[in-house]
């Protein structure tokens, strides 16, 4: 990717954020409630909701709000909680590891199983192996998360209780027990991301293993897992980098439900908590923060793409 055009697709992304903080400013404006009666509690009076709203600035024009959070998310400064009173920074730096933990496991998990099945699904020789990788990963994309978490927790802390069915204990300190609470949640999140990343790759193997250069390999008697390996895996790979990168930012979207489901003290769990108490401010920190990391997921894999295809830089320059 040349200098050229990283610069351009930055400028972009950064585009990208500033369209979607307006979007994320003005539509949690529209979320039904008041975040003052919300401070105040029920027995408040209108005077009391009136005292709390010019406390807070939330009787301000809105694009005095909007920048005033703007120039916070910038400088650095997320302000304080309206409901819990503490700095934003505080709690999103409390739940970013457990929810960066959670994250990198389920990608990891989704990676490997991704790859494994996807692979399986166009190489092996048994009808019945290629059925089943099919079998498995339709499955997976049919099923949504709060079920395959519900029927994990159901067959392996219930039925057969060999991990717990939820809760978190740090890696730093006891790294067996961590393991253990964080095998089903890191499934559960992982699964539908890879049947993606299988469906994908084995579309991209079928594809190349269909090309001339393949068969004529093959031919020449090249072995065929050096034919896959060598040949096939490098251009079945690049355009499933854009693919990965995408849903690797959906892993973050979908944690709030797999926390929430297996009590994991994540960002997911403090955005519902949120959302639920009618603290917009945390809502929409958390909202722009998923959004820069989507974005730069993008950005990663589009230069992860050109170092795989140089003939993309290529195409973009010209």
């Amino acid at each position: 990717m040349t200098a050229r055009h990283l610069l351009k697709r930055a400028v972009s992304l950064l585009v990208t954020l500033l369209v979607a903080s307006v979007g994320i400013f003005g539509l949690l404006r529209l979320v039904p409630g008041s975040t003052a009666a919300a401070v105040a509690g029920p027995d408040a009076t209108p005077a009391q909701i009136a005292a709390i709203d010019a406390a807070l600035g939330l009787n301000r024009p809105l694009p005095i709000q909007y920048w005033t959070w703007l120039h916070g998310v910038l400088t650095g400064h997320l302000q304080h909680s309206y409901i819990l009173n503490q700095p934003i920074g505080r709690l999103i730096g409390h739940g970013l590891g457990a929810t960066v933990e959670l994250t990198l496991s389920a990608a990891v998990i989704a990676v490997v199983l991704g790859l494994g099945i996807g692979v399986l699904a166009v190489t092996s020789r048994s009808r019945a192996v290629r059925t089943a990788a099919n079998t498995v990963t339709t499955l997976a994309l049919a099923v949504p998360p709060y079920a395959s978490g519900t029927a994990l927790i159901a067959v392996f802390a219930v039925a057969f209780p060999i991990l717990p069915s939820g809760g978190h204990a740090s890696l730093a300190q006891d790294p067996g027990i961590a393991v253990q609470y964080l095998v089903l949640p890191a499934l559960c999140l992982a699964l539908p991301v890879a049947a993606v990343l299988a469906r994908f790759l084995a579309d991209g193997l079928d594809k190349a293993l269909g090309e001339d250069y393949i068969r004529t390999a093959s031919s020449l008697g090249v072995r065929r897992r050096r034919v896959i390996v060598r040949h096939a895996m490098p251009n079945a790979l690049a355009p499933l980098i854009t693919v990965a990168g995408v849903q690797l930012g959906n892993l973050l979207a979908g944690s709030a439900i797999v926390e929430a489901l297996f009590a994991w003290p994540g960002l997911g769990q403090l955005l519902i908590q949120s959302i639920i108490s009618h603290d917009l401010l945390i809502v929409q920190n958390l909202l722009l923060f998923a959004v820069t990391v989507f974005v730069a997921l993008q950005l990663l894999s589009d230069v992860a793409r050109t170092w795989l295809d140089p003939r993309i830089a290529l195409g973009a320059a010209s």
